[in-house]
């Protein structure tokens, strides 16, 4: 089955999503777990993209209980949540791993750090081109469109290719970023 770019594979009931499945949305997001009459409805997870997964006890569409993991395997926590706190502001592999020596500062969480296109901004799910005001993924696809408030954001807060390496060529770049994938 096929609806306005998602997509959707598994058991079936009156052409209803009804059973085991996996449901595919535009963005690349995955559902993957039980449906009824048409929604998600029992146990399921949400793949994200970016590695990323929310997995939930879910009721007629909606999710009731859930977990969610970053990519990096870090579990968001609703109480005592002490990542990424005030007074400390580590990446969750400085937490795990410890920081880096002296001279070696690091920028982002992905190792090895993501080499941002010319001009663009490295946004934390992917890169911003601020011309276009996309965001497009590490793998390059399309996330989605800024809007002023988030274009307000990156710009005043995310790392931009011109900044960080500036001796390292645009072939250079392609090359790395091939690798990274």
């Amino acid at each position: 089955m096929e609806f306005v770019g998602s997509s959707y594979s598994g058991d079936t009931k009156n052409g209803r999503m009804h059973g085991d499945g996996e449901y595919t949305f535009p963005t690349d997001t995955r559902y993957v777990g039980e449906t009824k009459n048409g929604m998600f409805h029992g146990k399921g997870a949400l793949l994200f993209p970016n590695g990323s997964k929310y997995e939930a006890t879910w009721e007629n569409g909606r999710a009731k209980q859930g977990s969610f993991t970053f990519a990096d395997g870090l579990q968001y926590q609703e109480k005592d949540w002490d990542y990424c706190h005030w007074n400390d502001r580590r990446f969750h592999s400085e937490r795990c791993n410890g920081l880096k020596p002296a001279g070696e500062s690091q920028m982002t969480d992905r190792h090895p750090k993501p080499i941002i296109p010319e001009g663009c901004y490295d946004c934390g799910d992917g890169f911003y081109d601020p011309d276009t005001r996309v965001v497009t993924s590490y793998a390059c696809r399309f996330l989605r469109n800024a809007d002023d408030s988030e274009h307000a954001w990156i710009v005043r807060t995310c790392r931009k290719a011109d900044d960080v390496d500036p001796e390292i060529s645009v072939a250079t770049r392609a090359e790395e970023n091939e690798e990274i994938q």
